[in-house]
């Protein structure tokens, strides 16, 4: 039985972040430059971060996403996906990745007990690729996302924040990837995460701007069934293979239907990504602490979720984490 939060919402799936690291640099997630990263001992370890899975699945946890910084990037991550996936009571185990080292390591994944994939992917032409990530690799990019299709991986869904007078431009050639090839696209709107030194609001790009825009390149767009009971509003274009997916968290915010929990590499539990208020579960773990204080410390983290975010009373502030430190 799912855990059940003071709202009536059933809290099943934990996002779990197993390094701040990444090889990209990208805009939107973290001021280049200014980002401290953790040391050895400042990120949970693989057998902590199982530990307090296992609770929180005895709890009623059955869904966890994989996260990072960049997931791949962390030494001896095959192996602890695998042990992820065998816990009892977690029945579905997913992962995000900016897809540099995907390639390499899909058939690795899929071994280990991954069938579902998110990739990170914010223009499809390289130059500007590597003005928002810093890197050039692109092409590593589409290989590993060509590599997921061979692969089997189903259904894998590309992210895509369109930002404006930065990638927004691109929105019709990403909806056009689902034309031909059964790939989901989903379109984020940008959030006032970490990037201090580029997000205003105006820089959002409204899932209904987004969707005028694909509507105006390809007609109205159909209706999708939707997989699990995620935030995304799918829909396809007319005779399309793929999916596109509208994800509003600042203009329609799904708060009130949101099942999730997080968990940040140093080792926070975050009961809402838009808010900077965490839960220590390090300090009780390397402290010896008894199963029954974690199981204490998830549920403590369903009484303080929130109803829903501020962000429209909050004006153009940007939270304190960047999304490297939280786990997207």
């Amino acid at each position: 039985m799912p855990l059940v939060d003071h709202h009536n919402r059933h809290i099943d799936y934990l996002r779990v972040s197993v390094t701040d690291r990444c090889n990209l640099s990208c805009v939107y997630c973290k001021p280049r430059g200014k980002v401290r990263l953790l040391d050895h001992q400042g990120i949970l370890r693989y057998e902590e971060i199982l530990r307090l899975v296992g609770r929180a699945a005895s709890l009623g946890i059955s869904h966890v996403r994989v996260t990072g910084g960049e997931p791949l990037v962390r030494r001896g991550i095959l192996p602890f996906i695998g042990r992820l996936c065998g816990i009892p009571g977690i029945s579905d185990v997913s992962l995000t990745t900016n897809g540099v080292l995907l390639s390499g390591m899909a058939e690795g994944l899929r071994a280990a007990g991954i069938t579902r994939l998110n990739i990170s992917l914010d223009s499809l032409r390289p130059e500007r690729f590597a003005e928002i990530t810093g890197s050039d690799a692109w092409a590593a990019v589409w290989r590993g996302i060509e590599k997921a299709e061979t692969c089997g991986f189903h259904p894998i869904k590309i992210n895509m924040v369109p930002v404006k007078g930065v990638n927004d431009d691109e929105i019709a050639d990403f909806a056009r990837l689902t034309v031909e090839r059964d790939l989901h696209v989903r379109f984020i709107e940008f959030m006032p995460i970490g990037a201090h030194d580029r997000w205003h609001s105006d820089a959002c790009v409204p899932a209904d701007e987004v969707r005028a825009v694909i509507e105006r390149e390809f007609g109205p767009l159909e209706a999708a069934a939707s997989h699990g009971v995620g935030p995304s509003r799918n829909h396809r274009v007319p005779g399309g293979k793929g999916v596109i997916g509208f994800i509003s968290p600042i203009t329609k915010h799904f708060c009130s239907t949101c099942r999730r929990l997080r968990l940040t590499a140093d080792g926070k539990i975050r009961p809402c990504l838009l808010s900077d208020t965490e839960i220590d579960v390090k300090s009780p773990l390397r402290a010896g602490c008894e199963d029954g204080e974690l199981e204490r410390l998830l549920k403590f983290a369903l009484e303080i979720k929130p109803e829903r975010h501020f962000i429209a009373e909050s004006g153009d502030q940007c939270f304190t984490r960047t999304m490297s430190k939280i786990g997207g």
